[in-house]
């Protein structure tokens, strides 16, 4: 049998199949974006004090200040959040100087927030570690999902993974909202965390190997980042419409079953079944697909005949094994990659989401700064979309990290008094930051062959939950030290920069079937050994010999 892309070239680059396959796998991102990031307001801490019986059970109020002792945050003179006066019978607080922990529960603030989970359940003093390890919880969940997404659908197919985990997290997301306790909350969001990043990851990989060659970066960048970007920016205009936890969880979640009727729209990967050995499953889609753009396939696209007589041949023979994780080491050039990317997707996630943690502490009203936050994902996409076009993959992706690393290192010449600069840094860093975690996706995507792609993605996605978890402790030091973060941020983008410069180049290549087939790294200076024949090699054999490592010349790759 040809190459699949030599197969399906009849099928043209942008027909109406092509379309309706990017717009909706595309728009099938956007809950993505808002259900990573509700916790923002999910679990956001108004204002607190302690209640005191005899009071007024509304914030504030004068009786408090005799009865709650004072204390200094941001410079700002406030009501204890976790302490009052022991003896509250005494109407004189001049004479009273004990003070004792919040028996009687607390009085939060509604003037942001009717309810959140933090003033659901009193995740504040002695539990304030809760709201935050919520958040960690989720992380776990995606870890997981990032590595169990890869092997099922590598082995049961990328349309029934895909749809089932959409299934789920609106259906988790739904039941989120009915918690009636943390620990269930906690429960129900590791599962969503699952799901999430599956449907996300599964999106991805059903995306590029269903569309062709000139439209599998715009769908990466453009399609499935701007659309998540898009849920990015939902997710503050319901919030500030809906200020009870409940039922802004309730609208998010309802917006999952719009994308019912996508299963009977979106088809199964054809490359994925064709390394199945389901060949004739694979040409009935081609044959929709020739129908819906209007052209008359061939009479016999996948030589189906000829497959029938010679079944074990030893493209088959390679493709209907069942592949594990362990593949993704099998030989030395996808062990390669699959180290690289790990590394790279690591450093990636903590720099994006340290950055991330740091801005959601910025002064100002939350739905704005949220909302401006998804602007920032808004250009980071169109900036890395039109870098792709022009520039190859080896230069852009060293580029954003190199840049964003750069940034972030300015800052600690910024004097202190320059806070406007800091900040212009900072964002300035972030932007391209974000590039690359928007790049990144699609670069893996063509790295990996066939076989263990969605594999190899879920496993490097897995293990950058391990930058996500560690992201908010590097963020945390900044209120010991505000520069420090940014140099260990900083420091780390310019080695992940410079390790970037290793992976081979993708740009217009057609992706990789087989793990044979995945290319071997490319160093600034490679050696390789060459016999010399007098011309009596045919220069047909140069590329394969060269991949035999029978020559001995030194080649320079930019």
């Amino acid at each position: 049998m040809k190459d699949y892309e030599e197969t399906i070239v009849f099928l043209g680059e942008w027909g109406p199949f092509q379309r309706l396959i990017y717009i909706l796998l595309s728009l099938s991102a956007i809950p993505n974006g808002y259900m990573s990031l509700s916790m923002v307001f999910l679990g956001d801490i108004p204002p607190h004090h302690c209640r005191v019986p005899f009071l007024n059970s509304s914030y504030g109020g004068l009786g408090y200040n005799l009865s709650i002792p004072t204390e200094e945050l941001k410079g700002e003179t406030i009501l204890s959040r976790c302490r009052r006066y022991s003896e509250q019978e005494h109407s004189d607080a001049a004479y009273r100087n004990d003070t004792e922990g919040c028996l009687d529960g607390w009085v939060f603030s509604k003037e942001r927030y009717v309810s959140t989970i933090v003033t659901e359940w009193n995740l504040v003093c002695d539990d304030a570690w809760k709201a935050p390890f919520t958040l960690t919880v989720f992380f776990i969940g995606v870890l997981a999902g990032s590595f169990c997404s890869g092997i099922l659908s590598d082995r049961y197919g990328r349309k029934i993974t895909f749809f089932s985990t959409k299934a789920l997290q609106t259906l988790l997301s739904l039941l989120l909202a009915f918690s009636n306790s943390w620990e269930m909350f906690c429960v129900v969001y590791c599962v969503l965390g699952v799901m999430d990043i599956s449907c996300y990851c599964t999106c991805f990989v059903l995306g590029s190997e269903l569309l062709s060659k000139s439209a599998r970066v715009s769908f990466g960048i453009l399609g499935v980042c701007l659309c998540y970007a898009t849920g990015y920016a939902i997710l503050p205009l319901f919030a500030y419409f809906i200020r009870d936890w409940r039922r802004l969880q309730i609208a998010l979640s309802v917006l999952g079953f719009l994308y019912i009727p996508l299963w009977w729209y979106i088809p199964e990967s054809p490359r994925w079944l064709i390394t199945q050995g389901r060949l004739q499953e694979a040409e009935a889609i081609i044959r929709a697909a020739a129908k819906k753009n209007t052209i008359t396939p061939p009479e016999d696209i996948f030589q189906l005949k000829h497959s029938t007589d010679t079944k074990e041949t030893e493209h088959e023979s390679e493709s209907q094994n069942k592949y594990t994780w362990l593949d993704l080491l099998k030989t030395r050039n996808i062990r390669n990659i699959t180290v690289i990317s790990i590394i790279m997707w690591i450093t990636i996630t903590l720099t994006y989401y340290g950055l991330t943690f740091n801005t959601s502490n910025l002064d100002g009203d939350p739905y704005l700064n949220c909302l401006i936050a998804a602007g920032t994902e808004f250009l980071a996409a169109i900036v890395v979309w039109i870098t792709m076009r022009f520039a190859p993959r080896r230069f852009t992706l060293p580029f954003t990290l190199l840049l964003g690393g750069a940034f972030m290192l300015l800052i600690q010449f910024v004097p202190e008094e320059l806070n406007a600069l800091t900040v212009t840094l900072a964002m300035i860093g972030k932007l391209v930051v974000t590039g690359a975690f928007s790049f990144v996706y699609v670069y893996s995507t063509e790295l990996f062959p066939t076989v263990v792609r969605n594999m190899g993605l879920g496993v490097t996605s897995m293990a950058s939950r391990i930058g996500s978890t560690v992201s908010p402790y590097i963020a945390y030091i900044g209120t010991y030290n505000k520069v420090l973060p940014y140099i260990l941020m900083g420091t780390i983008s310019l080695f992940s920069g410079g390790l970037s410069l290793l992976l081979p180049e993708t740009k217009g290549e057609k992706l990789p079937e087989l793990i044979s087939q995945v290319k071997p790294l490319q160093w600034c200076c490679q050696k390789k050994r060459v016999v010399d024949t007098n011309g009596d090699v045919p220069m047909t054999n140069v590329k394969e010999m060269a991949e035999t490592q029978e020559k001995e010349i030194i080649v320079i790759r930019f």
